[in-house]
């Protein structure tokens, strides 16, 4: 290994005799930058990667040891490398707020070489297995993600098969829910969400048809208009769907799960409340159903279906406007406007 490729052990202390003695104690193995201040040494673990573990005074000038503590936990920094203090100071409290800050250990003044050096050694190494470990975790995790993803995916293409679909139905709700939702949290901050969650409900979105799998494809793909107990039927599949999620809720997490069994129940409900299972009314209906509702709605129409040819697109935004496919929150219309309905303007 060249000496650019070694990691670097941070030095932080106002008196150059300490970084002398400390930094010949490891300068065998690792590289060492040092540092007069708080100050400086935030730079240096701002900007060299490489940083496995700083050595801190806490009595210094210009920024202490203790402000050192508290910008490492505002970056989240402490949590990957390991601050040893190294100090003559006695003080109860003071040592305290460090350990409270995240150091993770306290060596008193004046060192002994060789037992620091033991110390320092296995600590680094304890985090660099914890870091081993954590990335081989977050590897695993994300192929059980792909896996569900491809499950959930799968599922979906299934009942869409059995509707008629070729499939693209799903991923263009997948789509188009995510463009709406982003769309809407710009527009309107009440309806606010983190992009992690607009992610998962665009996830979720492509089950809410799931309930389907259990109407008979005579009512499913009847090519004319269904008999009053037909629909009563066909409806039904909002029910019939969570009913089939809740004897597979490990096949998503916990989040996903949430959003797909309520999509699934709630995006036939109306703003007007007249929508089913539940008669929901307004914000009664979670927004991702909403965001949901008006998509499906909306692809449904520019989409060719067994009953009927397909809408363009600037009239079948007319009609979803107009309210002939039911009634929907203004912002959301709104919303569906900005991000859906100009996109084949010029």
């Amino acid at each position: 290994m060249s000496k650019d490729d070694k990691n670097v052990i941070l030095i932080v202390d106002d008196i150059e005799i300490n970084r002398v003695i400390l930094a010949e104690t490891f300068r065998e193995n690792y590289d060492i930058l040092e540092a007069e201040n708080g100050e400086e040494a935030l730079k240096i673990i701002d900007s060299d990667e490489r940083v496995v573990a700083v050595l801190l005074d806490l009595l210094m000038p210009v920024m202490s040891g203790i402000d050192v503590l508290r910008e490492m936990n505002k970056s989240g920094k402490i949590n990957n490398i390991p601050v040893f203090i190294v100090t003559a100071a006695n003080d109860d409290p003071m040592l305290m707020d460090a350990y409270n800050l995240g150091a993770t250990d306290i060596i008193s003044k004046p060192i002994m070489p060789d037992f620091i050096k033991c110390r320092i050694n296995n600590v680094i190494e304890l985090y660099r297995h914890r870091y081993d470990l954590e990335s081989l975790l977050e590897e695993k995790v994300d192929k059980l993600n792909l896996i569900n993803q491809s499950m959930i995916e799968t599922l979906a293409n299934i009942i869409e098969f059995r509707d008629g679909e070729s499939g693209e139905h799903v991923k263009r709700i997948s789509s188009l829910s995510k463009k709406l939702l982003i769309k809407l949290c710009k527009m309107y901050p009440e309806y606010y969400l983190p992009k992690a969650e607009i992610d998962k409900i665009s996830s979720a979105s492509i089950l809410h048809d799931v309930g389907k799998i259990a109407i008979p494809d005579s009512i499913l793909n009847k090519p004319g208009r269904l008999t009053k107990e037909e629909f009563e039927i066909m409806k039904s599949h909002s029910v019939k769907g969570c009913e089939i999620l809740s004897h597979i809720p490990n096949l998503l997490d916990e989040d996903t799960y949430k959003y797909s069994y309520d999509i699934c129940r709630h995006h036939h409900e109306r703003w007007d409340g007249k929508g089913y299972p539940d008669g929901l009314a307004g914000d009664e209906i979670s927004i991702w159903a909403q965001a949901v509702s008006i998509v499906d709605v909306y692809d449904a129409l520019i989409s060719p279906r067994v009953y009927k040819a397909p809408f363009p697109h600037d009239v079948a935004v007319k009609m979803i406007y107009n309210g002939e496919c039911g009634t929907f929150n203004p912002k959301i219309l709104e919303a569906f406007n900005e991000a859906i309905g100009k996109e084949s303007e010029s």
